[in-house]
């Protein structure tokens, strides 16, 4: 089994719009199809992984979509009801029925990424304190874009400093240890081929490596197909210079177009295999309206034969 899946936590960060919900459903779906019990986690309330299998569940709801595949949309707030209700009994079932105390937890710097970071660790606990939930063998975390996903990953062990002893102190330190755990925990980057989503990525291991967390891969994705050869090229340039139908001059200009759009992709990606320590890996472009499970289990498919294979950027 590779080894991304020998771990038992991952969280998937990356620019804004480069496709990391995707991957990170993908990802899910990989290791489903091994048969580990598979949560992929949502951040921020969102529901995506949900909607591209067609399903609408419930925020903080632990809700099966596939064979071995869960998915759940973490809210702040509801993960703090859920820690104070088990550490704190009685007294954290009324403070987490106060209006004022929420409103109060939740404008604390950090406090919203400490609850949700903390569900996640719970997710990943072989013996959950969730009465009556089962564990699972592989938690992917579709975390926040680039800068605030550096900061959930960092906001247990700023909490475990300031806090020093205490409740949040033991905690925050449960927490940060699991992160900190490279044989428990990976950090996977998703990046499109583009500068800007490549230089974030070259942000984001910077930014990583401050927090001594290295970034264990890299995913290209959206990466055009090479269609044409140099001769080829040739071939369309002097065709474009002949050509008298607007048709054909259209034709001709969309495909050197798509031509060049591909070379500056492969650019972009030997960019990060050259600057790069951890595996830099590739997923396709997708040539379709709306990501659903077909689509999903094509990416699945692509990051089984990437992630089998030896990867020279890492010295295989």
């Amino acid at each position: 089994m590779p080894g991304l899946l020998q771990r038992r936590l991952i969280f998937v960060t990356g620019k804004g719009g480069v496709g990391k919900s995707t991957v990170a459903t993908a990802l899910g779906l990989l290791a489903a199809r091994h048969g580990l019990r598979t949560i992929v986690a949502e951040l921020a309330s969102q529901q995506r992984v949900g909607q591209a299998f067609e399903h609408r569940g419930e925020h903080f709801r632990e809700l099966e979509i596939a064979p071995h595949l869960f998915t759940i949309s973490i809210d702040p707030e509801r993960a703090m009801e859920e820690y104070l209700r088990l550490k704190v009994g009685a007294v954290g079932h009324l403070l987490s029925s106060s209006r004022l105390f929420h409103a109060f937890a939740m404008a604390t710097p950090g406090m919203r990424e400490l609850c949700s970071v903390g569900k996640v660790w719970e997710l990943a606990q072989l013996e959950r304190r969730t009465s009556g939930a089962a564990p699972y063998d592989f938690v992917v975390v579709d975390a926040p874009a680039t800068g605030h996903g550096v900061g959930i990953l960092r906001t247990p062990r700023t909490f475990s400093e300031i806090a020093r002893v205490g409740p949040i102190a033991r905690q925050s330190s449960k927490i940060a240890a699991t992160i900190a755990d490279r044989e428990f925990t990976g950090i996977v980057a998703v990046a499109t081929p583009e500068e800007m989503a490549v230089n974030e990525t070259f942000a984001l291991r910077d930014a990583l490596a401050r927090d001594r967390l290295p970034l264990d891969l890299v995913i290209v994705n959206a990466l055009y197909p090479p269609r044409f050869d140099d001769e080829e090229v040739a071939r369309l340039g002097q065709a474009l210079a002949r050509a008298r139908s607007p048709l054909g001059r259209t034709a001709l200009r969309a495909a050197l177009s798509e031509h060049a759009r591909t070379a500056t992709q492969h650019e972009q990606r030997a960019r990060l295999n050259g600057a790069l320590d951890a595996e830099v890996i590739e997923l396709p472009y997708l040539f379709a309206d709306h990501v659903g499970r077909p689509e999903l289990e094509v990416l699945a498919d692509a990051l089984a034969r990437r992630l089998e294979q030896p990867s020279p950027s890492i010295g295989s």
